[in-house]
């Protein structure tokens, strides 16, 4: 049986995006793109547009990386942040949207492993999620 250089494909990473805005769960995808550094495995989006629903997925399911805005209503993502990282064992890294540079220290409050202000810059979004997604696998391997 011959055998192969490839090697085997990895598993996407699974990201939850949350905006109220469609808009702005659209930047970040695209942002992001189908994978975040060359390399990298593939990326599979879960939208979620309701804190209801982050915190029903967040608890159920499997992620490798949380998305969260910070500027979205009526929950921003900051508090909802807090909430998983006091709720959920070995809760996934999570990336929090700021509405300005100077909103950082609140994230520190929230717990977030990282951030990005608004207006979202592709190429500084893709390199903080890549950091938190080969983090991750690093502790996960």
């Amino acid at each position: 049986m011959p055998v192969s250089d490839e090697q085997e494909p990895q598993p996407a990473s699974r990201v939850l995006v949350y905006s109220d805005d469609r808009t702005v769960r659209q930047q970040v995808m695209m942002g992001v793109g189908r994978r975040p550094e060359p390399g990298a495995p593939l990326v599979e989006f879960i939208e979620c547009a309701t804190e209801p629903m982050v915190i029903e997925r967040a608890s159920r399911e499997k992620f490798d990386l949380l998305i969260l805005d910070g500027e979205a209503v009526p929950a921003g993502g900051m508090g909802i942040a807090r909430q998983l990282k006091d709720e959920i064992f070995a809760c996934p890294p999570i990336l929090v949207l700021i509405g300005r540079p100077q909103d950082a220290w609140l994230a520190t409050w929230s717990r977030a492993d990282a951030v990005v202000p608004h207006p979202l810059e592709p190429v500084a979004l893709a390199r903080a999620v890549a950091a938190l997604l080969r983090r991750r696998a690093d502790v996960a391997g």
